[in-house]
């Protein structure tokens, strides 16, 4: 279950990172503005915000396998219909609908990880889980650009529907629906309005994923800019920056299941954060070429250390009944904010430089510090 769920989350993400490997093809050789590549690059995540919490309602009615497996069969028909349309506006239409139905895996494969594991071992394995975001963007950043510089913007949409579509149908086939409780939803209480917990930390969650999303969006072009790397060079350096954070998500997983606490480590990674992003805007300012690689692959991997850590407490806390809801919910407010970074980051950059806009960056973190809860919380 666990492998199934990180593929399908790991497919789905690698469609959605394709537009936004595409920037330096777009803005360095065919001379699109910043901000309104970063648009492009916002547009599936736009389509995640308008459905994540209707497939998780799904999910909490009808299970995981059918919402996982339809929603990875149609973002294979989006990024197919990207292949076939050609175009700038095609490819943003056709990324809104794919983002659409990726978002099924964000919202459902949470569930199956948390309902087959028992509390002690799902700090381990949402951890693992969580790989599937940097692995979706480690594919996005070692074919994207090589295939768009060859064949055009078009042909990155290849790889991305080959893999939905392998996994809609491996996951039809493999995964099992966890047991569920004999109560029904309605019996359950609303844990919204039981008290604050969830609120605060979909707050946090929102603001840490900015940095997250800065560095995603605008790291491989950053590099290209400010260390004078080759664009391949600098895919390999975002492939081992995610790869590194795939790995770092595990080891907060374990920690957190060590320690018996998932919120005092993520006040520990929120503190982080902002000094990794304010080192990045260092880098760049004394022009300290060689360490730029270095600086943006810590960073990147503090900036996604939060997100096992948080969805675990999401559906810990909301309970079986809600944590469909409760983790697209989870992903509808980090989404959101996610489709804004892109172009606003995007305008920063081209108004004030990478430094300024990283220490811009590095406030959100900050602000997120105080309201990481005091202690955990437990619906079951």
């Amino acid at each position: 279950m666990l492998v199934l769920g990180v593929s399908a989350q790991t497919a789905g993400t690698a469609f959605v990172s394709v537009p936004a490997f595409l920037i330096p093809e777009l803005h360095t050789k065919l001379g699109m503005p910043l901000a309104q590549a970063g648009f492009l690059a916002a547009a599936p995540t736009v389509g995640m915000v308008l459905t994540l919490i209707a497939w998780g309602a799904l999910a909490d009615v009808f299970g995981e396998r059918w919402v996982i497996s339809s929603g990875l069969a149609l973002t294979a028909l989006a990024a197919f219909g990207a292949i076939l349309v050609p175009g700038y506006v095609s490819l943003g239409i056709f990324g809104l609908l794919g983002g659409a139905a990726a978002a099924s895996s964000n919202a459902a494969s949470g569930r199956v990880v948390v309902g087959w594991f028992p509390r002690h071992r799902r700090g381990l394995a949402m951890g693992i889980r969580q790989m599937s975001q940097p692995l979706g963007v480690t594919v996005a950043a070692l074919s994207v650009p090589a295939i768009a510089a060859e064949h055009g913007a078009a042909a990155a949409m290849v790889l991305p529907m080959a893999l939905n579509g392998v996994l809609a149908i491996a996951c039809g086939i493999g995964i099992a629906n966890p047991p569920r409780p004999a109560s029904k939803q309605g019996s359950a209480p609303n844990p919204y309005r039981t008290g604050s917990f969830l609120w605060r930390i979909h707050a946090v969650s929102v603001l840490l994923v900015i940095p997250q999303f800065t560095l995603n969006t605008f790291g491989l072009v950053w590099l290209i800019a400010v260390a004078g790397m080759r664009s391949l060079d600098a895919g390999l350096v975002v492939s081992v920056a995610q790869v590194a954070g795939a790995v770092g998500r595990i080891v907060v997983g374990v920690c957190s299941d060590r320690i018996g606490s998932r919120v005092r480590l993520l006040r520990w990674v929120a503190a982080a954060a902002a000094l990794t992003m304010l080192l990045a805007a260092l880098t760049d300012i004394a022009s300290l070429r060689p360490v730029a690689a270095m600086a943006f692959i810590v960073a990147s991997v503090v900036s996604v250390a939060d997100n096992g850590l948080a969805f675990t407490s999401v559906a810990e806390a909301s309970g079986p009944a809600w944590s469909g809801k409760a983790l697209g919910a989870q992903n509808t407010g980090q989404f959101l904010v996610a489709s804004a970074v892109a172009p606003t980051v995007g305008a920063l950059v081209a108004g004030f430089g990478y430094p300024l806009a990283f220490c811009l960056v590095a406030i959100a973190p900050l602000a997120a510090i105080p309201l990481v809860p005091a202690r955990d919380a437990h619906a079951e």
